[in-house]
């Protein structure tokens, strides 16, 4: 039987624009930067704030405005560098990336910096990239058995001398890992991050992945995959976390927040927007099932790439503090926030938004939680 998670309050993670152009395909101004300086600021501002996490992108090749890129891993170890206890999420794409050579740099930065990195295993759905490098470029459900056998790998590395697998897209040798990660409490190896949303994806988070992201969506949407995935891993003895990307627009009255997601959809970038909508037919939508990232996505949908608007995260404090715990009771553990005007609004959420949650939380016995 899987062990049972000790019931934590809600989480909350950062995504860090470490690509040009913002988190959303509008030409609206944005005072958000994806250098370093920027970004470094950013996270400390969230660790102060109370996010436990953020999660660095990976991209290859420009797309939807974000032109330039910084590496994922590379960011990620300088962001360890210049905080002390938030967590970075290092994002990868399996195929471009070797799981041993993934597996080497996720122990190093965990060891250097006690615990504190992670990995989301990005599955893929950008073809340009893998076709511009020279990738071997696999159907949809082909993209996730070579993720699994990636997550497997790493997992293999990070705790057996001596591994050894015999996969389909990967074979490993008596193969040593010195030195492995760390294992701290309630954490034997680094913790492994997936997307995607297809049923496809939903069968490898509960196999072999610990947290499940989510696309923006409705709580019913939400609470189906959180049912599937669950129900899956318990059956194997696993357990399963998950978290839903959202768009968060906190302002002092709920005109304000509203007005915000208007300007920021009317000044949409329609280029990029239709490039986009393009490349990710290739998701959800190539699947035999049509379930998945984008499936039904609207053009106001696909501004804020990740379906961040979906989720409702749009109002006052108080209002977005209510969703959230909402969130919470239907088996949400984290919330991926971003936001447009990133330093500025991320402050707002960690002394505005995040105390009402808790005391939500607090108040609520279907959330109800020991501070641990």
């Amino acid at each position: 039987m899987a062990k049972p998670f000790k019931k934590q309050p809600t989480k909350f993670a950062l995504w860090v624009p470490n690509v040009s152009g913002g988190l959303v395909v509008s030409k609206v101004p944005q005072r958000t930067d994806w250098g370093l300086d920027y970004n470094t600021k950013l996270v400390r501002i969230a660790e102060d704030g109370g996010f436990e996490y953020a999660l660095t992108q990976i991209r290859f090749s420009g797309n939807y405005g974000a032109e330039y890129q910084h590496d994922s891993l590379i960011l990620s170890a300088a962001l360890l560098a210049n905080t002390s206890r938030i967590n970075i999420i290092s994002a990868i794409i399996p195929g471009i990336f070797h799981p041993v050579v993934v597996a080497k740099h996720g122990a190093t930065a965990d060891q250097i910096f006690n615990g504190r990195w992670a990995i989301h295993v990005a599955t893929g759905w950008f073809r340009r990239e893998f076709d511009a490098l020279g990738v071997e470029w696999l159907e949809h459900d082909e993209r996730y058995v070579r993720s699994r056998e990636f997550v497997e790998i790493m997992r293999g590395v990070w705790s057996e001398d001596n591994f050894d697998y015999d996969g389909k897209y990967w074979k490993i040798s008596d193969y040593s890992l010195k030195p492995m990660p760390l294992t701290i409490p309630d954490r034997q190896m680094p913790e492994i991050f997936q997307g995607g949303n297809s049923i496809a994806a939903q069968k490898m988070a509960a196999d072999v992945s610990d947290w499940y992201f989510m696309n923006g969506n409705t709580l019913d949407e939400h609470e189906g995959q959180i049912d599937f995935v669950s129900k899956r891993a318990a059956a194997i003895g696993r357990r399963v976390r998950f978290g839903v990307n959202a768009f968060v627009i906190a302002r002092e009255t709920e005109a304000e927040a509203n007005a915000e997601l208007e300007r920021i959809i009317a000044g949409a970038d329609i280029a990029a927007v239709d490039k986009f909508r393009d490349a990710v037919r290739e998701a959800g939508q190539a699947t035999k099932e049509k379930i998945g990232m984008w499936v039904d996505s609207t053009d106001r949908d696909l501004v804020q790439y990740n379906d961040g608007f979906r989720t409702n995260l749009i109002g006052t404090p108080e209002q977005i503090a209510e969703r959230i715990v909402n969130l919470r009771k239907i088996g949400v553990d984290l919330v991926l926030c971003c936001f447009l005007h990133c330093h500025e609004e991320a402050r707002f959420f960690g002394e505005r938004v995040i105390p009402l949650v808790r005391e939500m939380e607090q108040a609520d016995p279907m959330c109800r939680f020991t501070v641990i």
